[in-house]
């Protein structure tokens, strides 16, 4: 249903706007225009009314229109509508980060405030860097990522990211001194795995093999996604990250997780390595801290790490780096609220409470011809399509668009379709999630 300010479809230009990591030649033939957001449901501009599955892009979990948050940005307006971040501050960002560092594990309670997942992997990247330095190791400058990672799309991320699709038209100007673990996911090992595979520990020990080669004095950090998102919910093996933490301990690297998707509570749990019980020297976040309502990134870090910069005269700047828009009050304000919105309304225990349900409605698809592969972990579940010969990402475009067609968006990344839906949905909603997708995908051409 079109509200009144909404301009018609008829009435709206589609030339000028260069969407981002979509097909836009596509996009002008069949247009999707989102016209209203409420609950777990988008309504489109002709009419129909679709279930959320990724909860937008990883981001709205608490769903959409939620008067609590909405009123926290009014009044926010209201008060401060911006203040600088250097040199000055505001309360209302000062109580989020002592929020956030209660949340996160250990020792892990400096916040660095940034304003997206992407500009959060390069911040933590320059403190990597920075905080080697510091202790009179500037020798160690490289970065270790993974395949078929996913860390944003600044230069330090698509350099320590693995994703080709990212990665070839920009490689001429790529970070040199970065290296790749091999990605964690073999289908013919971990195929339709509940959980947390049993098989793939061993790989872990890559690392070793390239602190040899490159030598630890070398060695930065080492980056990875604990869940990794974009690229289907790769799950990793049961002693994986436990491997990881304990060679970069051993030769004094950095572990960064990037917590992007997995933090506030997607995988059960503040942030996903405390469900997995490995706990990094660096956290990178964004996307669920405000809903998606206003953007927001940031890093957490260890103490020993802030306190290794904190040396100098006291009137000089520690570490030259920050955004104009860090610790926006606007954002800090609604960041206050949807973590109040999470305790209030004990979210994280929902999401775990839906976990079984997901996991059963998605795996209720083995055996069903085109689908490939199955797995999930926390309120996150992916499935893999058969691709049509010759044409990689068509048979996942036409799930997308017969999945509208059924009352479902579900997020297609090639032929990889998955699903993060919100914390708000009931186990029916989830359950019809899951027999849709199988529909859609009986019903879509396999040539």
């Amino acid at each position: 249903m079109r509200t009144p300010d909404t301009p018609p479809m008829t009435d709206i230009g589609l030339d000028h706007y260069w969407m981002p990591f979509t097909s836009n030649r596509y996009f002008q033939q069949h247009p999707k225009m989102i016209t209203q957001a409420k609950g777990a449901y988008f309504t489109l501009s002709d009419g129909r009314r679709v279930f959320d599955c990724l909860s937008a892009l990883w981001t709205t979990a608490l769903g959409h229109g939620d008067p609590r948050i909405t009123e926290a940005a009014r009044k926010q307006l209201d008060t401060v509508d911006y203040s600088p971040p250097f040199q000055l501050t505001n309360p209302w960002a000062h109580k989020l980060a002592n929020r956030i560092a209660a949340m996160a594990p250990e020792d892990l309670n400096r916040v660095f405030f940034t304003n997206s997942g992407s500009e959060s992997i390069d911040t933590a990247m320059k403190i990597a860097l920075a905080y080697h330095r510091t202790r009179g190791e500037a020798g160690r400058t490289r970065f270790i990522g993974r395949e078929r990672g996913y860390h944003g799309v600044g230069f330090g991320g698509i350099s320590v990211g693995g994703m080709v699709g990212n990665r070839k038209m920009f490689s001429s100007l790529m970070l040199p001194g970065v290296d790749h673990l091999s990605h964690t996911h073999n289908p013919k090992e971990m195929a339709f795995s509940q959980g947390q595979p049993a098989w793939g520990a061993h790989l872990a020990d890559e690392l070793e093999r390239m602190v040899a080669l490159h030598d630890a004095s070398n060695i930065a950090a080492v980056i990875v996604e604990p869940i990794a998102g974009s690229t289907g919910v790769l799950v990793p093996p049961v002693g994986y990250l436990e491997r990881l933490r304990e060679i970069c301990t051993k030769h004094g690297i950095l572990l960064i997780f990037d917590e992007v998707i997995g933090g506030f509570g997607r995988f059960g749990a503040n942030f996903s390595c405390q469900r997995l019980g490995v706990t990094p020297d660096l956290i990178t976040f964004a996307k669920q801290i405000t809903n998606g309502v206003v953007p927001m990134g940031g890093v957490i870090a260890r103490e020993q790490i802030y306190q290794a910069f904190m040396n100098g005269p006291e009137h000089a700047i520690e570490f030259a780096h920050g955004y104009t828009y860090s610790g926006h009050p606007l954002a800090a304000a609604v960041g206050n609220a949807v973590l109040d919105i999470i305790e209030q309304d004990d979210l994280i225990a929902r999401s775990r409470a839906l976990e079984p349900v997901l996991q059963e409605s998605f795996h209720a698809l083995k055996g069903q011809g085109g689908i490939t592969d199955i797995r999930n972990f926390g309120l996150a579940a992916a499935i893999d399509l058969e691709p049509i010969p010759g044409k990689p990402g068509l048979r996942g475009m036409r799930v997308l668009e017969e999945g509208i067609n059924q009352g479902m968006l579900f997020r297609v990344s090639g032929d990889t379709v998955a699903v993060g839906p919100p914390f708000i949905s009931t186990p029916d909603e989830l359950r019809l999630m899951g027999e849709t997708l199988g529909k859609v995908v009986h019903a879509v051409p396999a040539a």
